[in-house]
Formats: structure tokens, sequence, C-alpha cells
């Protein structure tokens, strides 16, 4: 019998291709292959590995004449095409227990850096500036934390975010009873009644883009620290920077926007703004994407595969 054939077409830990042989796959890593050598090669495969070079669209579904899985190494499944992989049968594994942790920290890295001023003080400091009042901050202990999404990194967060003192309040339209030694289940109108720290924690679908716009801040109805490490278009920045000026957002941390990389970016009517709130603080995508998610993903990954039915 044929073994079955994978082609990893992005950069994605050694442990999965090792732990793919193991389970008796042919594996070809390929992880500067192009998006035109993919269509040219992904007939003869039965499986495809990618993190986020580009999307499997139809285009590719199509090449691929004997493709029976994707594995996406990562949490989102937002750069394949699921409606297409659904009707073809093809079966689709992801990763989001590998990089849940990452997520969690980085979310809170952002949000305790927001709420005493880190980035600003380092500046000052640096430039000779010694303020203390202009830099006293909050404390977390007995803020309310809102969580929209109680999936892997909604959970992860929820856990780690516990020890400060912290009531945590969820809200997932997709679950039910899911309230644990965490978070209270809740309803939105819940969270936006109390609410100190709003974090985003749910998938990028048709129902959630742009999702967090001006009417949906409208109805906080206390000042919010806002952070959001799910996906970028989610949320319509200029939504946010507008709500930091009419004092509803006391600072947003902002792990992905609607549009990322440059130049793309840094064309964007909102940039300038952007770059020069102080109450804004960015990273470049990176909150699941640690030295060790890179590995657990992969490893993730394998015990999926040994457990799909093909």
């Amino acid at each position: 019998m044929n073994k079955l054939k994978i082609l990893i077409a992005d950069h994605l830990h050694p442990a999965f291709k090792q732990g793919a042989q193991d389970l008796g796959f042919d594996v070809t890593d390929a992880p500067n292959i192009t998006r035109a050598e993919v269509l040219n090669c992904i007939a003869d495969f039965d499986g495809i590995a990618i993190r986020t070079k580009f999307k499997i669209d139809k285009e590719i579904f199509d090449a691929a004449s004997q493709l029976k899985f994707v594995a996406r190494a990562g949490a989102g499944m937002d750069n394949i095409d699921v409606e297409i992989a659904q009707q073809r049968n093809i079966k689709r594994i992801n990763a989001p227990e590998g990089n849940c942790d990452a997520v969690g920290e980085h979310a809170i890295a952002l949000l305790l850096s927001l709420m005493n001023n880190l980035r600003q003080a380092d500046a000052q400091i640096r430039n000779g500036l010694w303020d203390r009042e202009g830099n006293r901050g909050y404390e977390l202990k007995g803020k309310t934390v809102g969580i929209i999404g109680y999936g892997h990194t909604g959970q992860a967060f929820a856990q780690k975010i516990k020890g400060f003192g912290v009531n945590i309040i969820a809200y997932d339209k997709y679950k039910y009873r899911y309230s644990d030694d965490f978070v209270a289940e809740n309803s939105m109108e819940q969270i936006v009644k109390y609410a100190d720290v709003l974090s985003l924690h749910i998938p990028l679908t048709r129902e959630t883009k742009q999702m967090v716009d001006a009417e949906y801040l409208l109805h906080f109805k206390k000042p919010i620290f806002f952070l959001n490490a799910s996906r970028g278009e989610i949320v319509n920045t200029q939504a946010v920077l507008n709500a930091i000026k009419a004092g509803k957002i006391l600072g947003a941390g902002l792990d992905v926007l609607e549009v990322e990389k440059h130049p793309a970016l840094a064309e964007q009517p909102f940039y300038n703004e952007l770059i020069n709130s102080p109450k804004v603080l960015l990273s470049p995508h990176v909150g699941g994407w640690t030295f060790d998610s890179y590995r657990k993903i992969s490893e993730v990954l394998v015990e999926k595969l040994k457990n799909l039915d093909l």
C-alpha cells in the first residue's frame, strides 16, 4: 500500500515532519515553496500543511485532485476556504491548543504595560525626563475583566489573569454552561455594563468581521482597557482611535490589525494617528508565536493527524 503524501508548504517546526514520518506518511518538506509551485505539484499530495504563507482557496483546491486534509499550523482557519473544504469532504485540522498559552500571556503583557504606562515611562527616562505623577498607573486587583469568546485562548487568558484578583466574566455566543473556576458565564449586556477590561478571543468569520465598530464601543458603560490578540479584521481601527479620543478606551493593546505588514499598513488613513497615540500599544501579530508555541503547535498537529480518519 502506498504511503499518503504530505506537502509542508510553510515553515513548521521539525517536530511535525518527524511525527508525520513516524506515523507512516511520505513527507515533502518545502518551506520556501511558492504558491505557483504548489499549484503545479499539489495534485500529487494527499495533505498539505500550511501556516500563514498564502490562502488555501478554490484555485488550490481545484488543483488538488486527491487532497484529503489540510493541516493549519496555528489557531484560526481564516486562510482556508472552509466551505469548499467541507463541500469536498476535505478534512481540516488546526492547533489552537498549541499557542493558547502564548496568546494569554501576551495579552496580559499588553494590558500590564498599558495600565502602568511602561512604554512611555521607559522612553521618558531614556530622554532625561523623570515624571512619577504623569506615569501613575492602575491596579488590576478588583477590576472586572470581560472576555469575548471562551475557547482555548479565552480560557488560557482567564486562567492566567485570575491570579491578579480580578472578577472575570465571559460571553461566548456559541457555548452554554461554561462557567468554571475562572469565569462566570454572562450576557453581552452584562459585559458592556461591568467590564473594566475587554479582551477578544474569537475567530474571524463573516459574522465577526468589523464587529467592534463605533456602535459596539458606544454601549460600554465604563472606560475600558481594550485588547485584541485574535484577528485584526474583527476591529475597526478608526473606531478604537475615536473611542480613545472620547475617553471610552483608556488604552488599546493590539497584537493584530485589520491591515497588517508594511507597506500596506502605512498606507491606511488611520496609520499616523495609530502610531502617534500614546494610548495604543502595538505588536506584529506575535501573540501566539513564541519559541515554545512554534514547537507545541507542530506536536498538537501530529496528535490530530494520528487521529484523523483517512
